[in-house]
């Protein structure tokens, strides 16, 4: 990046150098109806060269050495002269749900890029059961205190506007299959931020319950994605359960109830 805000991604793709030119996006707004998010400005038009002809040669690189906030899925992070923070991270955001191989760019690794200075967006979540049995993932999405969400979607849960967010859930240690597997992945509530999701049997499909289980969720605005790990809930506990449902409560959500 230079001394003028602007960062130069440069990434390989096909055989082949490509980069674009982001600029213009710091942070994020809250998620209040009507709300224009925060986004970047981006220039394709250096568009891709061969490994011995390279574009945009002399970019003044500004970056200093990253010294933010540990970030998963990091690729390459730098900290401006402005003390704002830029990183790249990579995931793979489309696999296909219930541990399904994936297929064409559905298991194609992102380039997600990052310009924030200041708090970042954080998720929260608790393991519990569902019916006492089943195990049952509970939380909310929030940004400088405020919920993360957004105020339409499709019926299949993908967001409309650039407020809302899917968590997007794994699982390790499954009959799905061995390594981390794709779950399911689910919008945060209108209002709330929250979400909850119980790991149910689907009908022609072992069961997603496992050992370990983690979420990731895109940033609002230009912000950094969000990450989540913890251990299945082991043996059901009356104490644990009642103690659970207190935080449930808590979410003040109507669509996420207590047992």
């Amino acid at each position: 990046m230079n001394a003028q805000g602007q960062a130069l991604l440069t990434y390989h793709a096909g055989g082949r150098v490509r980069r674009v030119l982001a600029w213009g996006g710091v942070n994020a707004a809250a998620s209040d109806a009507g709300q224009r998010q925060v986004r970047f400005r981006l220039d394709y038009s250096g568009g891709w060269s061969t490994f011995r002809r390279p574009v945009w040669r002399g970019f003044p690189d500004a970056c200093r050495r990253y010294d933010g906030p540990s970030l998963r899925w990091l690729v390459a992070g730098c900290k401006a002269p402005d003390g704002s923070y830029w990183a790249v991270q990579s995931w793979q955001r489309l696999l296909p749900n219930h541990g399904q191989a994936p297929s064409g760019q559905d298991g194609a690794w992102e380039l997600r890029l990052a310009h924030w200075r200041g708090e970042l967006p954080r998720i929260d979540i608790k393991v519990d059961w569902a019916q006492r049995r089943y195990h049952h993932l509970f939380g909310r999405y929030t940004y400088r205190g405020a919920p993360v969400h957004g105020y339409s979607a499709t019926p299949g849960g993908v967001p409309r506007d650039r407020l809302g967010r899917n968590v997007y859930v794994d699982v390790l240690g499954s009959a799905l299959g061995a390594g981390w597997r794709r779950v399911n992945s689910f919008l945060t509530h209108r209002g709330s931020g929250a979400f909850c999701y119980g790991f149910f049997p689907v009908a022609g499909r072992p069961s997603a319950e496992g050992a370990r289980y983690r979420a990731t969720v895109i940033g609002p605005g230009v912000t950094p994605d969000v990450y989540w790990e913890g251990s299945a809930p082991g043996a059901y506990s009356r104490d644990a359960d009642a103690l659970a449902n207190d935080g449930i409560r808590a979410l003040s959500d109507a669509t996420c109830r207590p047992n």
